[in-house]
């Protein structure tokens, strides 16, 4: 083989590097610890309709049951992950990868602890309007 082409056998090792736990292909998620999250970095993730969508829908379930694919929100799945990368850079979603999927948990005690009362106040404005 010339330099520099990997042999069949090092491409494999290489794609099996890059493997998540879950057996995908995919990077792991990176998350934000709450407590380095600034309010305003959390009044704009909540902001946006979509987002607040997901965050309803996750205070409604139960924890690691709910998949991203199985939100019933307007957008497409490039549009989903990025409105779920903003929620993770916010401290207000955990992700994990469980097989094929991806499962969500909202990080209520931890957000709650850096901000407390705002996810409740947030959750509860159609109430109020």
């Amino acid at each position: 083989m010339p330099d520099g082409v990997p042999t069949r056998s090092q491409g494999w090792e290489r794609g099996m590097a890059n493997q998540t736990a879950g057996g995908s292909h995919r990077a792991a998620p990176v998350h934000t610890d709450p407590e380095d999250v600034s309010v305003l970095t959390a009044l704009s993730a909540l902001a946006d309709p979509v987002r607040l969508q997901l965050i309803r829908e996750l205070a409604g379930s139960p924890v690691w049951t709910r998949s991203c694919g199985s939100f019933d929100v307007p957008v497409g799945k490039a549009a989903l992950s990025h409105h779920f990368s903003v929620l993770r850079g916010a401290g207000l979603v955990e992700q994990r990868d469980e097989g094929p999927k991806r499962v969500n948990r909202l990080r209520r005690e931890e957000f709650d602890a850096r901000f407390p009362g705002l996810l409740d106040l947030v959750l509860r404005a159609d109430e109020v309007e």
